[in-house]
């Protein structure tokens, strides 16, 4: 009986402190994003960035976004634009965005495979993957578009050539689990037309699927 009465003991004892290690845990993080978001705030207002395409204020815009980021499973992606015209700097945020995530996740790709496959695979083998990770980029590109939602976009006045024009930068969030689908579906497409993909389809499929996008 004392046995069992130390026991339970130690495990009440445990879950107390990992309650209060819990606690304390969250609290320093509130703290540091707090002063995460104060110190982004007054970057953005000294550089001199407004909010591009919403009523919201910069500082909610912030808040939003930050929230955003705190549920599991969504990355951060940004599409940087110039352009003397705000119609048109709005439409490359996106493609910068979409052109962003696909080479990044192509990189990751071509890393696993020839991390993992590179020993097994003949010189032409090699060769014809290079054209297949051009042609899965250009694929995940146009699948990952409909996956990004942006959170917010911000603008400033600059100079290009001496002529007026806008810098912007916009802030998607993606769900990985879409995303992942996405990159399947532009795995899928590429590989129609590759042969050495189609031979290694279950690997490289894999490496695909496990993929998550890289940290900035």
């Amino acid at each position: 009986m004392r046995k069992l009465f130390v026991c339970l003991l130690a495990i009440c004892l445990g879950i107390s402190m990992n309650a209060s290690a819990q606690t304390a845990y969250s609290k320093q993080k509130a703290k540091q994003s707090k002063k995460e978001y104060k110190q982004k705030v007054k970057k953005l207002n000294k550089e001199g960035w407004q909010v591009f395409g919403s009523s919201h204020t910069l500082e909610m815009s912030l808040l939003n976004h930050y929230e955003a980021l705190e549920k599991d499973g969504v990355a951060e992606i940004v599409g940087y634009a110039t352009s003397a015209s705000k119609n048109i700097g709005k439409n490359k945020l996106i493609m910068t965005a979409c052109t962003s995530y696909a080479q990044q996740t192509g990189s990751n790709i071509k890393g696993r495979i020839m991390e993992d496959m590179g020993s097994q695979l003949t010189t032409e083998e090699l060769s014809e993957f290079e054209h297949f990770y051009s042609a899965y980029e250009n694929n995940v590109k146009a699948e990952i578009r409909g996956e990004l939602r942006q959170s917010y976009a911000i603008f400033r006045p600059t100079k290009v050539h001496g002529k007026d024009a806008y810098e912007f930068e916009a802030y998607y969030i993606v769900d990985e689990a879409a995303a992942s689908r996405a990159r399947i579906r532009a795995f899928q497409a590429a590989a129609k037309e590759s042969a050495v993909a189609q031979k290694y389809a279950d690997q490289v499929s894999k490496f695909i699927e496990e993929a998550n996008f890289p940290e900035e």
